[in-house]
C-alpha cells in the first residue's frame, strides 16, 4: 500500500509518500507563494526521489479544510484530479486532525486553531487513546473568547497547537491560565506524513464524493446572499 498525502489547506505546502506504516518521502515548505503553481511540481519530485511512479499510489489522502479558501480549493481539485485519473480511492481527512496529531505525547486535550479574522478562530477539541487520534469536539467556527470560556469548564489540562496560537495567546492565557498549554515552535505545523497515516486507518471514498469542507462560507458568498434577500 503506497499512500501520497497533499496539504495545501494553509500556509505550509506539505506532500508525503508512505507505505504500510514506513515515511518514505515527505516535502513541506512554508513560503509565501502560490499552492496552485507549486504543489503539483512538488508531488512530481517526491516521486522522483523516492522512486515511486503514479501507476503505483493505491491511495491519495487530502487535507480538506477548514483554512484558506483558496488552499483548500487548490488541494482538493489536485486530488481528486489525480484520484480519478488512477482510478483509486481518496480519503479527506480534517486540515485540524492533521495539525492535532503533532501533539501524540500529550496526555491531555489538543486544540489546533487557525485564525479566521474578526476574533474567530477554526478548531476543534481532540486527544489521543494510545497511537489513534480521537476527536472529541467536531471542527468548528467559533469566536475565541467563546471557544476558551468552553473549555474552562474541561477538568485536563489542554496543549493549543498552530502557527496563529500567537495570535491570541493572551487570551487563552488570560482565561485558563496554567491550564493553557503552548506547543513549542516546531509543533505548530501540520506534517503531510501524519495526515497521510491518518487517512490510512479512515474509510474509503470515490473520489466524486470528496468535498472541501469550508466550514463556512467565504465573504464573497455571504455578500452575495445579502444582496439576493434585499432584491426580493
Amino acid at each position: 500500500m503506497t499512500i501520497l498525502s497533499i496539504d495545501t489547506s494553509n500556509y505550509p505546502l506539505g506532500v508525503s509518500l508512505i507505505e504500510e506504516d514506513k515515511v518514505i518521502g515527505e516535502y513541506i515548505t512554508y513560503i509565501k507563494k502560490n499552492h496552485s503553481v507549486r504543489a503539483m511540481p512538488a508531488i512530481e519530485q517526491l516521486l522522483k526521489d523516492c522512486g515511486i511512479e503514479a501507476k503505483d499510489l493505491t491511495k491519495v489522502v487530502v487535507a480538506n479544510g477548514p483554512g484558506s479558501y483558496t488552499g483548500v480549493r487548490i488541494g482538493v481539485t489536485l486530488a481528486k484530479t489525480l484520484a480519478w485519473s488512477l482510478g483509486i480511492p481518496l480519503i479527506p481527512v480534517s486540515s485540524l486532525a492533521t495539525l492535532a496529531s503533532s501533539g501524540r505525547y500529550f496526555t491531555g486535550y489538543i486544540v489546533p486553531l487557525f485564525d479566521a479574522r474578526r476574533g474567530q478562530v477554526y478548531t476543534g477539541l481532540y486527544e489521543f487513546q494510545g497511537d489513534q487520534l480521537i476527536c472529541v469536539e467536531d471542527d468548528c467556527n467559533i469566536l475565541l473568547e467563546e471557544w476558551v470560556t468552553k473549555l474552562k469548564d474541561i477538568n485536563k489540562d489542554i496543549l493549543f497547537v498552530g502557527n496563529d496560537v500567537v495570535l491570541h495567546e493572551s487570551m487563552i492565557k488570560e482565561v485558563l491560565g496554567d491550564q493553557a498549554k503552548i506547543a513549542p515552535f516546531v509543533s505548530h505545523n501540520p506534517r503531510p506524513s501524519e495526515l497521510a497515516f491518518i487517512g490510512s486507518g479512515l474509510k474509503e471514498t470515490s473520489a466524486h464524493e470528496v468535498l472541501p469542507n469550508y466550514i463556512r462560507m467565504a465573504e464573497a458568498e455571504v455578500k452575495w446572499l445579502e444582496s439576493q434577500k434585499k432584491s426580493e
